[in-house]
């Protein structure tokens, strides 16, 4: 397979810049033998009794800092992964990289050290500061590039899932965007459950593939768990006869990391799965997802679930039914190519 398969255009108008007024009130375009246009409120009326959502509670941090190298430079931080409390892996943007042992005064004066570099992320010491307490007083949502705006007070609450609860993702599970309170309250009336997986999106979702032929392609290691209390409901709904639906791609490459390891059981880890045609889905069955980069990983991975040719079928009508697209824009609903 090759990188210039997976391209399309795509007008800049249809790029979401902000969110929709309410979470349900995305569209959601259903993929069956027809297109279905509906709105995310509607879900409930497209699955199926005994499906089981796996949901990605990772929590999104304000991981974007702003600071200035000892000699005035400006300086822009992205934390990408929480080694401990006081120490944390980061991409840093300035006109000249930070040397190893400098130090970056942050804009509440507080400095953080340069202690190391490897694998393009540096490895910064926040001294006794804590970092989650400094990120809350300080940091920026870390809203994606395509998104040409600086973060508003509003983005800390649209930008998280309502369901997140564990701190260390990068960027939001966007599929999982769309779900209120009373939406999920409502799922039960149609005999539907749901779960919870740990993906903690890392810089690798913003990573573009530059290499022409995908499969030399490396994905960036992101930090998962599955815990036993989900991996008995998966049984149970596979026992059933029931579908396990996965909200977002981070969702599907958790469940499929796991069913890689053979037996079906309660695992943490580390993950750079990378699904692109040609793949074997083992779990999920069905999919709720945004819509996503041309010539981008999660756009292979979609177009490993359904099909190239069916993938690019859908593509062509939202964009001439001016469905919304990436982070802040619409969902569709798919079931996977049997």
């Amino acid at each position: 397979m090759k990188l210039s398969d997976f391209d399309f255009d795509l007008p800049n108008s249809l790029i979401a810049q902000y969110p929709s007024e309410r979470r349900i009130d995305s569209r959601l375009l259903v993929v069956e033998d027809d297109f279905i246009d509906a709105t995310f409120s509607q879900l409930g009326e497209f699955l199926k009794p005994k499906d089981l959502l796996i949901l990605n509670d990772t929590k999104v941090i304000p991981a974007r800092l702003f600071g200035r190298k000892e000699s005035g430079g400006k300086v822009e931080i992205l934390v990408e992964r929480l080694i401990n409390d006081f120490q944390a892996l980061v991409m840093i943007k300035a006109s000249r990289v930070p040397k190893i042992g400098s130090y970056i005064v942050l804009e509440n004066d507080k400095q953080v050290k340069v202690i190391d570099k490897a694998s393009g992320l540096y490895k910064l010491s926040f001294g006794s500061n804590s970092i989650l307490t400094l990120l809350n007083e300080i940091g920026h949502v870390p809203l994606p590039p395509y998104i040409e705006r600086i973060d508003e007070k509003e983005d800390f609450v649209r930008y998280q899932t309502v369901y997140a609860k564990n701190d260390g993702a990068i960027a939001a599970p966007t599929a999982g965007l769309h779900f209120d309170e009373p939406l999920l309250s409502n799922l039960n009336s149609y005999g539907v459950d749901y779960a919870f997986v740990t993906l903690h999106v890392g810089v690798g979702t913003f990573q573009p593939v530059k290499v022409e032929d995908i499969k030399d392609h490396q994905m960036h290691s992101e930090y998962f768990e599955v815990c036993q209390e989900t991996v008995d409901k998966i049984v149970t709904t596979k026992a059933n006869g029931g579908r396990i639906v996965a909200v977002g791609t981070t969702a599907v490459r958790t469940l499929e990391s796991t069913a890689l390891q053979g037996k079906l059981s309660s695992t943490k880890g580390d993950t750079d799965i990378f699904i692109y045609p040609g793949f074997e889905f083992r779990l999920v069955d069905a999919m709720i997802t945004n819509f996503h980069l041309p010539k981008s990983s999660l756009l292979m991975l979609v177009g490993a679930f359904i099909g190239i040719e069916k993938m690019f079928q859908i593509y062509q009508y939202a964009i001439e039914e001016k469905y919304r697209f990436f982070s802040y824009g619409d969902a569709m609903l798919l079931e996977k190519k049997l």
